[in-house]
């Protein structure tokens, strides 16, 4: 399975998103994009007028990460306008398998998200309606946390179970993204434990050269990946 490396522009220039955004396009594989609506979780960042924008003016597709308080109402117009993959997280969602099958309808991945508190369990039934399980490693809303350690125990029972739907004759990828604290010295930890699809906001938009700065990201996230796991 590749890696996929989706640099987050909550940590880049907001006056020049596109410049940001034309930085990692030769490294990345898609443009993070975090929504929030200062009510699901406590910051406000852009919303649909600029994803729209976005969109026009980018080189990479849109991973759209919806830390909102109604997905079920917004998602599939986000979708709409263009996005590669629209994530919503299960603790907002009240019509989870509608409002992804909705995304899909559109010809966008569609994702599911988990903060982490909620366990996994409730919501594995759901993996054969999404193209992404995404595992928060921090709590939502700001940049530049530090990764809680425990939940790398949950990223290990969930790549045990996206690896068992794979396993059902699923043709297309189902990623495992993790998003919060990933940088240099922890995305290794992220790929030993499963993940193959990580968000990175200031281990990118700090570099000197943010591109650069994804292609050691890879590199280092392929080499735990192909690493002997520990006995």
């Amino acid at each position: 399975m590749a890696i996929r490396i989706a640099p987050s522009i909550l940590a880049a220039d907001f006056t020049r998103l596109a410049e940001e955004a034309d930085a990692v396009a030769d490294a990345a594989d898609m443009l993070h994009v975090d929504v929030m609506d200062n009510h699901f979780v406590p910051n406000l960042t852009v919303g649909l007028p600029v994803v729209e924008s976005l969109v026009k003016n980018v080189r990479l597709p849109l991973d759209l990460h919806l830390g909102i308080a109604a997905p079920d109402l917004h998602a599939p117009r986000y979708a709409e306008a263009g996005a590669g993959s629209v994530t919503i997280h299960a603790e907002a969602t009240i019509t989870p398998v509608r409002t992804l099958r909705a995304i899909r309808a559109t010809g966008a991945q569609a994702g599911l998200a988990l903060n982490p508190a909620t366990p996994l369990e409730p919501y594995a039934e759901l993996l054969g309606e999404v193209d992404t399980l995404l595992i928060m490693t921090v709590e939502p809303g700001f940049g530049s946390q530090e990764l809680l350690d425990y939940v790398l125990a949950k990223v290990r029972r969930a790549r045990a179970a996206v690896d068992r739907h794979r396993g059902f004759g699923r043709d297309v990828p189902l990623w495992l993204q993790v998003d919060g604290g990933v940088n240099e010295r922890t995305i290794a930890r992220c790929a030993e434990a499963g993940a193959d699809a990580f968000v990175a906001g200031s281990a990118v938009y700090a570099a000197a050269d943010p591109g650069e700065a994804v292609r050691a990201l890879r590199a280092t996230a392929e080499a735990a990946r192909c690493r002997p796991a520990a006995v």
